[in-house]
């Protein structure tokens, strides 16, 4: 984040009393709300804040289960986590913000969009999980932890190793990340509630929502083959559902699409907003 801006960190109470961690850039400026990915937190938005900063109000929040957030037992769908999203925009007074996700934030989002459409002014997509398509839509409840034990062993082989460890695998694994990405990456995992997993096996009826958005929405896809998660026939049945979304494909990137094309990737962020 930019070593100029005064963040103010405080603490978002929702009414089913689940605590969320924000920091805020603050200023007379339009407001932009950033959700992280999965396993992600609030400081892992290094480059794209410090840019936004520059013309925005910046919110970054730790959604529940992750950095500074309250990580209660269950609740961790996205109908949640867009509740939760609402009661920061509702609390602190932010009018039509843009809200930008990746992955899990991306999904919450949308959620967002399609539940509490009078809320953001904007929805910017970063490579979401393409669940409006007919094969991933289901009405699965949450199952237990114990039934993902690939998930819960990866937390618990994560948490086993330092920051400084994590911060030397994952140099050698992206060699393309900016320096300032390690650090707010590794430290994120360490801080990730095992809670979280019970997310996995929670599906909507993501047509039926939707259809709902009625603000812009940007959809930003990366290459499958460096593992994006939209492909071009996610992409159109997503506009074939939201008409108005327009999509932007950046080349060279993976599923951490700012990451590994940062130039690009802020470069269609800020044209959009």
């Amino acid at each position: 984040m930019s070593e100029t801006v005064n963040w103010q960190s405080s603490f978002v109470t929702t009414a089913a009393g689940v605590k969320l961690h924000i920091q805020r850039s603050g200023g007379a400026k339009p407001p932009v709300v950033l959700c992280h990915g999965f396993s992600d937190d609030g400081n892992c938005w290094p480059l794209v804040a410090r840019e936004l900063t520059k013309t925005h109000d910046v919110i970054l929040a730790d959604a529940r289960g992750h950095g500074l957030s309250d990580a209660p037992r269950k609740g961790y769908g996205p109908e949640e986590m867009a509740g939760d999203m609402a009661e920061i925009i509702t609390q602190l007074n932010l009018d039509k913000p843009a809200v930008l996700g990746h992955s899990m934030g991306a999904i919450t989002a949308m959620a967002l969009a399609g539940l509490y459409p009078e809320l953001p002014g904007r929805v910017l997509l970063e490579d979401p999980p393409p669940s409006w398509m007919p094969e991933e839509i289901s009405t699965a409840d949450s199952l237990p932890l114990d039934e993902f034990p690939p998930m819960f062993d990866w937390i618990i082989r994560t948490k086993r190793h330092t920051a400084e460890e994590l911060v030397a695998a994952e140099r050698a694994n992206q060699p393309g990340w900016s320096a300032e990405e390690f650090v707010p990456w590794a430290e994120s995992k360490l801080r990730l509630s095992f809670n979280i997993v019970s997310r996995f096996g929670l599906r909507l009826d993501w047509p039926a929502i939707l259809v709902n958005v009625k603000c812009p929405v940007l959809l930003i896809t990366s290459d499958p083959e460096r593992g994006g998660m939209v492909n071009a026939t996610h992409a159109r049945a997503f506009q074939s559902i939201v008409p108005h979304a327009r999509v932007v494909h950046i080349t060279g990137a993976g599923h951490s699409i700012r990451r590994d094309q940062s130039a690009a990737y802020i470069a269609a962020v800020v044209a959009f907003l």
